[in-house]
Order: structure tokens, then sequence, then C-alpha cells
């Protein structure tokens, strides 16, 4: 197998987003031929109730799929499919756009605070008007499979044999949320691997502790990854990760790339100009969901 190296490393900015939630967009608009199907991930939450309770209040999407992954707290959501609900830590909510929907997800006060991430996947032009779905996945739900060196949640595609729970979705990306075990020092220990088959988009986010290393990078050496970093991978069909010394937790996600053309403005993302200027102008006449719950 060949060992993919770390192609570019994305480390964010922060930002606010919603009605004021601070966040770090690790990545979003500009490196979408990169990261294709990825469009866009951002790390959410605070401890501070002023930086996650304003959260992101009604709004539409259309042509993609968010995906929500909560670490800490609770987030409260309802859509125009008439979902409802509460998404807790270890949850999962999978929402695909398709021809139109609109919901919110506001933060709930927490002693601990909010924590997750909500990643952006694109539809391929096929599936841009499907009707739209909502998939809630609970934390027990999530099959937790260990391995030498760590562990791994599978929340979307496989690994170590068990499946995910989030199936029959464009693309059949794999979503993973490791915790690597703390290398014990400087003597050759087995890195943890992972399957990331050649063809497929392929990335990293750490967000807890260190990686020593995530592959090599266009120099030929070890790629280190802090808190906050973000490894795009390049060719081959192997990611291979050494924890630093305190251990790391990180998501990693792959899947085919869709190679259409991306025209994106804010919450929808379609093929054409002209198709993003009819879906503002179905919102704003109030025409803009197609199907309800």
């Amino acid at each position: 197998m060949v060992q993919r190296a770390v192609k570019r490393v994305f480390r964010g900015v922060e930002t606010r987003d919603g009605a004021g939630v601070r966040l770090r967009r690790v990545f979003g608009f500009g490196e979408t031929e990169e990261l294709d199907p990825f469009l866009l991930l951002d790390a959410f939450g605070a401890t501070d109730p002023r930086d996650y309770l304003a959260g992101f209040p009604w709004h539409p999407h259309r042509g993609i799929e968010t995906v929500t992954y909560l670490l800490e707290g609770s987030v409260r959501h309802g859509d125009s499919l008439g979902t409802s609900g509460t998404i807790g830590p270890g949850e999962l909510q999978w929402m695909t756009a398709g021809s139109g929907i609109i919901h919110e997800e506001m933060p709930q006060r927490s002693p601990r605070g909010v924590y997750g991430f909500q990643l952006w996947v694109n539809l391929p032009r096929a599936e841009k008007m499907r009707d739209p779905a909502y998939r809630g996945v609970k934390a027990e739900e999530v099959p937790v499979v260990a391995a030498p060196g760590g562990s791994v949640k599978v929340l979307a595609g496989s690994y170590g044999g068990r499946i995910g729970p989030v199936r029959g979705v464009a693309r059949d990306p794999t979503y993973l949320d490791l915790c690597l075990d703390p290398r014990a020092g400087e003597a050759p220990e087995p890195a943890f691997e992972l399957e990331a088959p050649e063809g497929e988009t392929a990335f990293a986010f750490v967000y807890e502790g260190s990686l020593r290393s995530a592959g090599a990078g266009p120099d030929g050496r070890p790629t280190p990854l802090a808190a906050g970093d973000c490894a795009l991978f390049g060719p081959g069909d192997l990611a291979r990760l050494e924890a630093g010394g305190g251990g790391a937790r990180l998501v990693f996600a792959r899947a085919l790339p869709l190679r259409e053309s991306v025209a994106w403005r804010g919450p929808i993302v379609m093929n054409t100009e002209e198709e993003l200027d009819l879906a503002f102008r179905e919102y704003a006449a109030g025409t803009f969901v197609k199907k309800r719950g």
C-alpha cells in the first residue's frame, strides 16, 4: 500500500457565524476544488454562553448535506420538514438539504459549554434537487472499534468491520472520530493506519492533543499537527498517523470527489450562477421549500 503524504495543512480562522457563534472555520470557500466533495468544516462553541447562545436561527440550505456532530453540551434544532429535537454529546445530525430546507440550530446553556463540528458535503448535480431528508443518530448507535494505538467511533462508512449508522447518503463518505493513545517516547512504535483509497479526498482535523506525524509533507519530512490543524492528504491509499506525547483526538473524513462546477453563495451551493439566483428569488418569494413535513 502507498502511504499518503500531507499535501496541505489548513489552520483555519477564528470568526463568528449565525447570530454570533464563535467558531474556527477550518476550511471553506476558496478551498473548494482541493477538498471536493467537502465544502466547509467549522469547529464551533465555547464555554462562555455569550459565544454560543445566539445560535444559528432559521436559515435555508439547498444543494448540500450538513453534518452536525456534537462533543459537549446540547443543541436544539428544528426544520421545515417538521423534524425537531435536541442533539447531545456524541450525537450526530445528518441533514440532506436537497431541493431546499429551512432549519435552525440553537445551542443550549451548559455548565461545560458547547463544542462540536459542522461539515458540509456537496451533492452531485443529479441529486441537488432531490427531496430533503433528516437523519438523527444517538450516541449509543455509533459503533466504537478498539484498535492497536487507540479507538475509532464510526459515524459514517466503515472501520474494522463495523458500519456506521449513517447510510444511503450521496458519495458514501467515511466519517470517523479517532482517539489515539499517547506515544510512550522516541522509540519506534506502530503508527495508526487508516484506509484511504486512491482517488478519494481525505482529511484529518486534530481537535485535541497533537500528532507527531500525519505522514511526510511535500519536503519529505514528517508533518506534525497541533490542535486546530487540518491535514489534506495527497495521492495514495493509506493514511498513517502518529500521536504526540499526550495523545490525540481527531476527525477523519474521505469520499470520492464530484469534479463538477460549483456556484456557492452563503448557505446554498449549486452548479451555476443561474441556479443560485433562482434559489434566492424563490426564498424571497416564499416558494423555496418544495417538500414540507
